[in-house]
């Protein structure tokens, strides 16, 4: 427990001192690197970032020595590489897009090719087909599908509700019982998401700017909420307070390497639940990472090829079937230096969550879920430490 709470108190260190460089009043920055602690923290006093290297090379060289288990350390080594390759960011060293996705995301991909982008949408025209959604162009006859069961702005909120007390009803059902949490829909605009967990005030917030199928309000109240954002920092804020998690498990750390489990456990709500329910649904995941893929592609665009967001939204929009509006919306926060690697977490971390889950047989998915939930993780330790 010393090395994460220790950990715990410098990271929330370094917030500070991110949070001391003036910056706009925007959401994303008032986020500052640390949006959310389940639970309070002490922050080490650091006069500069070049103290917050020190302490974090000299954490990293006790792992071996202390850390309570092969997987603490390989976790604890990755977070603190992970730090050191924001602090570089912070201190405006010199640092490739490459690295930073590597480093801080931990994952290796860069462009995610036609391959892969062209099965989701083979997957597309065969649900399409299923459903007689056909006689047209892919994008024609996708579009008849997603206007036909757009959610009107005004339903939009009481659909995500019901859908999240359903949500509720079957992790407590086949998870974890959760009948007494809660997560309030409540609707905003011109943010740059879709939807936020606001954890301390138990709302997800909903941009009514974007459009949303049924099946998009399902997949956020499962992101979002159950068994999603909430649940997992219900247990972390639970964990902690009983002393089964180390401090550091009470931060959300953007851009870090927590990143892509933290967003991958989220995007396999669906499928922890059995909620899966025919074509519509399997539709659904295959646009909903097909346009996820994209948005990886489209950071690599802007950031290590250089590319304006003019230059990229035509081909995000047109690749992922959507309008070039709502595509440059998708799109507002990769310009945003905290948050450029940190798409890489959804797609990245819904792949890697994936992976692992496909493996679990049904009777062993409480004991994956407690390691799961119960750890923090990167994509390579939960890949490395589950075992069979």
């Amino acid at each position: 427990m010393k090395l994460g709470n220790e950990l715990a108190e410098l990271t929330a260190g370094i917030d500070q001192l991110y949070r001391a460089t003036p910056r706009s009043d925007g959401f994303l920055d008032r986020e500052g690197l640390i949006p959310v602690a389940v639970a309070p923290v002490e922050p080490r006093t650091l006069s500069n970032y070049r103290e917050a290297i020190e302490a974090l090379t000299s954490l990293q060289k006790r792992l071996d020595s202390e850390a309570e288990s092969a997987l603490r350390r390989d976790y604890l080594a990755e977070m603190i590489d992970s730090l050191l390759a924001l602090i570089a960011t912070f201190s405006e060293e010199e640092i490739s897009f490459a690295d930073r996705v590597r480093r801080q995301i931990r994952v290796d991909t860069q462009l995610i090719g036609d391959v892969v982008l062209d099965g989701y949408r083979t997957t597309i025209r065969e649900k399409l087909d299923e459903m007689g959604f056909s006689g047209g162009g892919l994008a024609e006859d996708l579009a008849r599908w997603e206007a036909k069961v757009r959610v009107p702005v005004e339903a939009v909120l009481e659909t995500m509700r019901e859908l999240t007390l359903e949500a509720r009803h079957r992790v407590t059902a086949t998870m974890y019982p959760m009948d007494d949490q809660w997560m309030e829909p409540e609707g905003v605009r011109a943010t740059p998401f879709s939807a936020y967990c606001d954890y301390p005030a138990r709302k997800v917030l909903m941009n009514l700017d974007f459009p949303y199928t049924r099946f998009a309000l399902k997949h956020l109240a499962t992101h979002e909420v159950f068994p999603g954002h909430l649940v997992h920092l219900a247990l972390r804020e639970r964990y902690v307070a009983e002393g089964r998690m180390p401090l550091d498990g009470a931060q959300v750390v953007t851009s870090s390497a927590s990143s892509a489990l933290f967003e991958g456990i989220a995007d396999n709500g669906l499928a922890f639940l059995d909620w899966i329910e025919g074509p519509e649904d399997e539709l659904g995941i295959a646009l909903q990472r097909l346009r996820s893929a994209l948005r990886c592609n489209a950071a690599w665009m802007m950031h290590a090829q250089g590319k304006s967001l003019d230059e990229i939204v035509p081909v995000v929009a047109t690749g992922g079937f959507q309008d070039q509006v709502t595509a440059r919306s998708r799109l507002a926060f990769l310009g945003h230096d905290l948050r450029a690697p940190f798409v890489y977490a959804y797609w990245c971390g819904d792949m890697a969550v994936d992976a692992v889950w496909k493996t679990v047989p049904r009777e062993r998915r409480s004991e994956f879920w407690a390691y799961l939930y119960g750890n923090m993780h990167t994509p390579r330790t939960l890949a490395k430490h589950w075992t069979l």
